[in-house]
C-alpha cells in the first residue's frame, strides 16, 4: 500500500521527547513532590533556606547586646563566611540542576521562581566586588512559598491563582479606590498643616509630614510621633480614624464578592517538563501554558 503524495507524515509537527532517562528522573525529584525523593528534596531545601535566612539575621546581631558593640559577623567572620559560601554552593547547584531538568530551561529562568532562585545566589558572588550586597540574601525567604507543594496543600496554590485573577479583573475598581485614598490623604495633610502648623511641638512641620501623619492615622496604626494639640486638630483626627475603619471594608468587599462568584478547582502537584508551569487541574494531560504532555 502506497502513501498518498499529499498525506502528512506521522506525528508531523510534533517534536519527539528525546530527554535522557536521568533528566526525566531529575525533573521528577526537583519539580514534583509526589515521590519520597521529591518530598525529601523539597523538605531539605526548605530547611537550608530557613537556616540561610537565620544565618544572615544572626550576622547582624551585636555580640555584647549593645547597639555600638561588635556584631556576631564581625566577631566570627570565618564561621559565617564559610557557612554562607557552603549554602551558596548548594543553591547554585540546585539552580543549575533545575535548568538541566527542563526541556526548555528558558521558561523557568524567566519565571518568578527562576528570578528568585537566581537572586538568592547572586548576592554572595556580588560580595566579592562590593560590601553590603550580602544583606540581600534575605530574598531567599520568598522561596518558602514552596512549602505549599511540600505539604500537599495544592488547593491553596489554586486559591492564590484565583485571588490573582480577582485582583486583575477588579484592577479598575481598586485603582479608583487607591486614587481616592491618595487624594484624601493629600487634602487632609494640607488641612492639618494649616490647623497645626503653627505649633512646632505637634510635629506638623510640613505638608509631607502632615500627609505621613494622615496615612498613619487612617491605617489605624497611630505611632504617636506626630499628634495634634488643638481641639480642632483632634476633632479632625477623630474623623480620620473613623474614616480609616470604613475604608478598610471597601477593597475587602470587592475581592470577597469576586472570589465568591468563582469556583475553585482542585489542582495537582505536577509540573510541566517543558516550561515548569504548575497549578494544573487534577487529571489534566497537557500543560495549561505550552501544551506539553504531562
Amino acid at each position: 500500500m502506497t502513501t498518498p503524495p499529499n498525506a502528512p507524515e506521522p506525528d508531523a509537527g510534533l517534536e519527539p521527547d528525546r530527554r535522557a532517562p536521568w533528566r526525566e528522573r531529575l525533573h521528577e525529584v526537583i519539580f514534583e513532590a509526589d515521590t519520597p525523593l521529591g518530598r525529601l528534596f523539597d523538605v531539605s531545601l526548605l530547611v537550608l533556606i530557613v537556616f540561610s535566612v537565620l544565618l544572615v539575621s544572626l550576622e547582624t546581631v551585636h555580640a555584647d547586646g549593645t547597639p555600638t558593640g561588635p556584631t556576631l559577623g564581625a566577631k566570627y567572620p570565618e564561621l559565617f563566611l564559610g557557612l554562607e559560601w557552603g549554602l551558596t554552593a548548594v543553591f547554585t547547584l540546585e539552580y543549575v540542576l533545575r535548568l538541566l531538568a527542563l526541556k526548555r530551561p528558558r521558561g523557568y529562568a524567566f519565571s518568578f521562581f527562576g528570578f528568585v532562585d537566581l537572586a538568592a545566589i547572586l548576592p554572595t558572588y556580588l560580595a566579592l566586588f562590593g560590601v553590603g550586597s550580602e544583606s540581600l540574601l534575605v530574598i531567599r525567604g520568598l522561596r518558602l512559598m514552596r512549602v505549599f507543594r511540600v505539604l500537599k496543600l495544592a488547593k491553596y496554590v489554586s486559591e492564590a491563582r484565583e485571588l490573582r485573577r480577582s485582583i486583575a479583573d477588579n484592577a479598575a475598581k481598586l485603582t479608583v479606590f487607591l486614587s481616592f485614598i491618595l487624594i484624601t490623604v493629600s487634602i487632609l495633610g494640607a488641612v492639618m498643616y494649616l490647623v497645626e502648623g503653627g505649633d512646632p511641638e505637634s510635629g506638623f512641620t510640613s505638608i509631607p509630614m502632615s500627609m505621613y501623619w494622615a496615612v498613619v492615622t487612617m491605617t489605624t496604626v497611630g505611632y504617636g510621633d506626630v499628634a495634634p494639640t488643638s481641639a480642632l486638630g483632634r476633632g479632625i483626627a477623630a474623623m480620620i480614624m473613623i474614616l480609616g475603619y470604613a475604608l478598610i471594608i471597601v477593597p475587602t468587599g470587592i475581592l470577597s464578592a469576586e472570589l465568591a462568584s468563582r469556583r475553585v478547582r482542585p489542582v495537582s502537584t505536577k509540573a510541566c517538563k517543558n516550561c515548569s508551569a504548575e497549578g494544573h487541574e487534577v487529571g489534566a494531560e497537557f500543560c495549561r501554558r505550552c501544551g506539553e504532555a504531562l
